[in-house]
């Protein structure tokens, strides 16, 4: 696995929304504290684009735009404002020759799991699953999941931890980590974009899902073999779930303990890593040990 540079002061980050529409003013605390850590930041056409629909702009200009950054020697970094949708739609025609030559860290989370998994399969790039623009909101710059972000572009290597769940499955992996959130994971079996995961670590996490369809897109990821030679399993955040009116009948984790059950590997539930404040930055594609323990949950760099 290839790891990009990591910043220096004076490396230019650039700013882009190759997905949903953001406001500029909902970046701009994130511009001014990129700066204050001593990055230069260009700020792409794509956040707060005219776009009257729900993406940052068409798909040529998304497209364009990404690829301009992708290809400019110059840029260290890449953050994408927000995720939302819009990364598969153009997923397919970017070039990443330049990229592989030059590689830079591609950061975000959300939808922009489907380019942590592309790269990821097709690259063997690493890539930094982390806070985006909003995070830095509302004092968010202080907390220490948006500083997990500036330590990691800075070269540290992560070392985190978490209390224990009663669903955990108690040992310790090794591998390298992949993963994201699990409707964009579902999304992109099947395609280019598509994860291995044999002797890895998979996280997974996601917001807003009515609970049978994460019933349902845990099964496709079973069926597609995701689960069967796993080193480890995270189960982050699941934000805002939602039940029909005649009940699911189980709660989020604990369907999906019930779907791994099967399954002999170490596994974390509740993990920092979501679409809440709670999102430690992770880089996709590199070596880490998870350790399951009664009482506490770690999560260290190789």
């Amino acid at each position: 696995m290839k790891i990009p540079l990591y910043l220096i002061k004076g490396d230019t980050i650039a700013l882009t929304c190759p997905a949903g529409y953001m406001p500029l003013e909902k970046a701009q605390t994130c511009i001014d504290t990129l700066q204050k850590w001593g990055y230069e930041v260009l700020v792409g056409k794509t956040l707060g684009s005219k776009s009257k629909n729900y993406f940052s702009g068409t798909d040529e200009e998304r497209l364009n735009e990404f690829q301009a950054m992708l290809d400019a020697p110059e840029i260290k970094a890449i953050l994408c404002g927000r995720g939302g949708y819009g990364v598969g739609r153009i997923i397919e025609q970017l070039n990443f020759t330049a990229f592989k030559k030059n590689p830079k860290w591609i950061i975000g989370f959300s939808d922009i799991t489907v380019l942590h998994a592309h790269i990821n399969r097709n690259f063997k790039i690493a890539t930094l699953h982390a806070p985006m623009a909003a995070a830095f909101n509302d004092g968010g710059f202080k907390n220490k999941y948006v500083q997990s972000l500036k330590q990691t572009l800075e070269g540290a290597k992560a070392n985190y931890a978490c209390k224990s769940h009663r669903f955990n499955r108690t040992g310790t992996a090794s591998g390298e980590l992949i993963g994201g959130n699990l409707a964009l994971l579902a999304h992109v079996t099947g395609t280019s974009s598509d994860i291995q995961t044999k002797n890895k670590i998979l996280f997974l996490e996601d917001v807003g899902e009515q609970h049978y369809n994460v019933d349902r897109m845990i099964i496709q990821l079973k069926r597609s073999g995701k689960f069967n030679n796993l080193a480890g399993l995270i189960i982050g955040g699941f934000t805002d779930m939602q039940d029909t009116q005649r009940p699911f009948g189980k709660k989020v984790y604990a369907l999906i303990q019930d779907l791994i059950r099967e399954y002999n590997y170490p596994v974390c539930f509740g993990f920092p890593v979501s679409h809440d404040k709670e999102n430690f930055a992770l880089k996709c594609g590199v070596l880490f040990q998870l350790t399951v323990k009664e009482k506490l949950v770690t999560l260290t760099e190789q």
